[in-house]
């Protein structure tokens, strides 16, 4: 049973993707849906896009491990996604149509003046570096999901449901993946709501609930949380508390609501839209899928910490939403909730996709090199191209997969969505509501944020701690030494609690800043963009 209702979603995919071809005329088609979708759509697709396998797999685990405290990702992502919609996207939506943009890098070259190229081919290459990644961590979550749920091997899971992704995406282009992401976003959204209740009701109602998860760790009620997790993921009992290494850590899963507020892959989603009435009822229904969900996400990892002990999800935290459908549900409906998590995974890699063909096809291939080519030439070259970044993404996801498995695969996404976050949302920010900025500004601001994930990740941290002196040994200490300052690794520790996400965004952003002040030149090639910004805000001219 649990086979049929895989098959029967594939099948889904399989015929969206097919009728979708039926809709695409031109490249404004593949990689806008010709700017003709209505809010439910576009908020249903932005959704489902902007949550991946971090929001069934990860997020429920961090729940299970970290209890409350894991709502201020939902706070976080709230704060992204109504800013994003409320504040940014009609301001966006006006220039776009303004400029007739279809891509993210020709609104930026449009609104900085650019004719040089290398804003749009920064834009570009950045895309075409962090969405196979950002694509290949999803890649190794199909594999997880479909051994969690059917004990298939990781690489033949990952394989299957790859092939899915690569039949619809390239013959149906963006409007394929707004038509599955309906579907998807809706199955994502029925069971992490739904799934919370059966765990529920399995334990005997709230009050069971709370008590076992009292007896367990009373810290896990807290907005605090509990203290560090062993490598399994678990925490201690009797330990946490409100430390400066715990608020740090907090604003850290809130920060991740600000890849939201530029993303491509999201904003691309409102370059979409048939024009700007569908804000209001489309940010309505962002936010409220995003509330439930997300708090249903919490909520599956939470209650199933007081249902499932640690060593039945065999020491693996993020394992709690496969267990949990597993054990509580028939075959059917669990089979229901592998479609579910391969939603989570598809609708975020086949959207990376299109986003990573368009900066390929037309804002390197078209509009550096060959102004000229037809629309029935690049709409071939953008499946080719979709074709090899999908290749390379599937590679990345094996290799994944083969490497020790240590990292929750909650931060290994997030790395991803950082690379691509840090890179735009700085520039797009400023760029609906500061004239000044300059396309020397943006390009470095560019730069900055996205050699501010690597460096934050890998160098810093180990830079730092080997600033501090080493550590006497126990015989040294014994003979009357001081213990030695710890100064740089407490620094390293906490921007290891932070993340990389909101440094380097903040780097970013004040490199565009700077930059964009003392470029005198660029500044005096922007002429007319006050008007533009003036338009966005009001609407009129």
């Amino acid at each position: 049973m649990k086979i049929l209702a895989i098959a029967l979603y594939a099948g889904i995919l399989l015929a969206i993707g097919y009728f979708a071809s039926k809709k695409m005329h031109d490249i404004r088609d593949y990689f806008a849906s010709g700017k003709n979708l209505g809010f439910f759509h576009v908020a249903f697709s932005a959704r489902a896009t902007g949550e991946s396998a971090w929001l069934l797999i990860g997020l429920t685990g961090m729940g299970y491990a970290l209890g409350a405290k894991a709502f201020w990702v939902v706070l976080g992502e709230m704060i992204g996604v109504g800013g994003a919609w409320l504040i940014m996207s009609r301001r966006f939506k006006r220039l776009t149509d303004r400029y007739d943009s279809i891509t993210v890098p020709d609104y930026l070259e449009s609104r900085f003046r650019d004719s040089g190229h290398w804003l749009r081919l920064i834009a570009a290459g950045s895309l075409v570096i962090f969405v196979p990644i950002y694509a290949g961590a999803q890649v190794f979550a199909t594999g997880d999901a479909f051994n969690s749920f059917l004990g298939w091997d990781h690489i033949l899971g990952a394989t299957i449901g790859f092939a899915v992704v690569m039949l619809y995406i390239t013959q149906g282009g963006f409007t394929a993946v707004v038509w599955s992401d309906v579907f998807q976003g809706s199955l994502m959204f029925l069971g992490l709501v739904g799934l919370p209740i059966v765990i529920l009701l399995e334990a005997g109602g709230y009050t069971n609930i709370m008590e076992s998860l009292r007896s367990i760790d009373p810290h896990l009620l807290t907005l605090h949380g509990p203290g560090e997790a062993d490598a399994a993921g678990v925490v201690a009992p009797s330990t946490g508390g409100w430390t400066t290494a715990t608020i740090v850590s907090i604003v850290g899963l809130a920060a991740i609501g600000i890849g939201f507020w530029g993303s491509p892959q999201v904003f691309v989603r409102y370059i979409s839209m048939k024009n700007e009435q569908q804000i209001a009822p489309g940010a309505t229904m962002a936010l409220v899928w995003t509330l439930l969900a997300d708090s249903g996400a919490v909520l599956v990892g939470l209650f199933g910490r007081a249902v499932f002990a640690p060593e039945s999800l065999g020491g693996d935290h993020e394992a709690i939403l496969p267990h949990a459908s597993l054990e509580l549900l028939p075959a059917f409906f669990s089979g229901v909730f592998i479609a579910m998590v391969l939603s989570a995974i598809m609708s975020t890699i086949d959207s990376l996709l299109v986003v990573a063909s368009s900066a390929g096809v037309r804002d390197y291939w078209q509009k550096t090199r060959h102004p000229d080519m037809s629309d029935e030439t690049l709409v071939s070259l953008s499946r080719k191209v979709t074709i090899a970044l999908s290749l390379v993404a599937f590679a990345i996801g094996i290799g994944l997969l083969l490497r020790d498995r240590e990292k929750p695969l909650f931060w290994i996404i997030i790395f991803g969505w950082s690379g691509i976050a840090a890179t735009f949302c700085p520039t797009m920010i400023l760029s609906l509501f500061w004239s000044k900025l300059t396309s020397m500004g943006s390009k470095c601001a560019m730069v900055a944020g996205f050699l501010g994930v690597p460096l934050f990740s890998f160098v810093i941290p180990p830079v730092l701690k080997s600033l501090d002196p080493p550590a006497p040994t126990p015989e040294e200490l014994a003979a009357g030494a001081e213990m030695s300052s710890t100064f740089f690794t407490d620094i390293a520790g906490y921007l290891g609690a932070l993340d990389v996400l909101l440094p380097s965004f903040v780097i970013g952003f004040i490199v565009a800043v700077v930059v964009s002040l003392v470029d005198k030149k660029g500044q005096a090639k922007l002429e007319g963009v006050e008007d533009d910004l003036r338009f966005a805000k009001t609407g009129q001219d």
